[in-house]
C-alpha cells in the first residue's frame, strides 16, 4: 500500500540538480580558484560573455577581409543601416473602404484603420482589383498599383515627388572595340635617356 501523501512526503516529479557551489574551501574540490584555473582572461568575471567571433583582442577576421559592396553600404538603400520603412496598403483595401470619388490620403487611411502611424511612409501595392475612381496620395506606388488606379479613372499623387526613371545601362556589343588603355606604349622604344637608339 502506497504511503499516504502529506507535506513531509512530497517530492518533486523530477529530481532537482543542485547548483555547483564554488569557493567553499579546498576540501570541496572547487575551492580557492573555483575551477577557473590561475590567472588569464578566462579566470576573470565576464569572460564567458564574449561576443561571437571575438579573437582575443586581435583584429577579427570579418574586419581583416576586404569590404565588398552589399547591404551595409550607405548607397544600398533601402537595405542595411539606412533602411527605409513603409506601410503597405493594397488596392483591395481601398476598394472595400472607400467610395467612388473619395480622396485617399494618409490621414484618411489612418481614419479607416488601414495604417497605424502618420510618421511612416505609405506605399500603395497592386494586390486586388480597383473599380472606383479614387484620388490617391501616398509616398510610394508599385507599378501595378499605379496602372490599376489610372485605368479605373483615378489619379496618383506622389507626396515626395515622383521617382526618376532608371538610366538605361550601356551594353557593349560584340563588335565594339574595347577602350584604349592609358599607358606609355608609344614611348617604349626609347632607351630612357630621351634619345633613340
Amino acid at each position: 500500500m502506497s504511503e499516504e501523501l502529506s507535506l513531509s512526503s512530497l517530492t518533486p516529479a523530477q529530481p532537482r540538480k543542485e547548483r555547483k557551489r564554488v569557493g567553499r574551501g579546498l576540501g570541496s574540490g572547487k575551492g580557492r580558484y573555483s575551477g577557473r584555473g590561475i590567472k588569464g582572461q578566462k579566470s576573470r568575471s565576464g569572460s564567458h560573455k564574449l561576443p561571437a567571433g571575438f579573437e582575443g583582442g586581435q583584429m577579427p577576421i570579418d574586419m581583416r577581409l576586404g569590404k565588398l559592396r552589399g547591404n551595409t553600404s550607405a548607397d544600398a538603400m533601402p537595405i542595411g543601416p539606412f533602411r527605409t520603412y513603409s506601410q503597405p496598403v493594397n488596392l483591395r483595401d481601398l476598394e472595400q473602404r472607400f467610395a467612388a470619388g473619395d480622396e485617399v490620403t494618409p490621414e484618411t487611411l489612418k481614419a479607416k484603420g488601414l495604417i497605424r502611424k502618420l510618421t511612416v511612409d505609405v506605399k500603395v501595392l497592386g494586390v486586388g482589383e480597383l473599380s472606383k475612381e479614387l484620388s490617391v496620395s501616398a509616398h510610394g506606388f508599385s507599378m501595378t498599383a499605379k496602372k490599376k488606379i489610372e485605368r479605373a479613372g483615378g489619379t496618383v499623387t506622389w507626396l515626395r515627388g515622383a521617382p526618376e526613371a532608371p538610366r538605361p545601362r550601356k551594353r557593349r556589343g560584340p563588335g565594339s572595340a574595347a577602350p584604349a588603355s592609358r599607358g606609355d606604349g608609344e614611348d617604349n622604344d626609347s632607351d630612357g635617356n630621351g634619345a633613340d637608339s
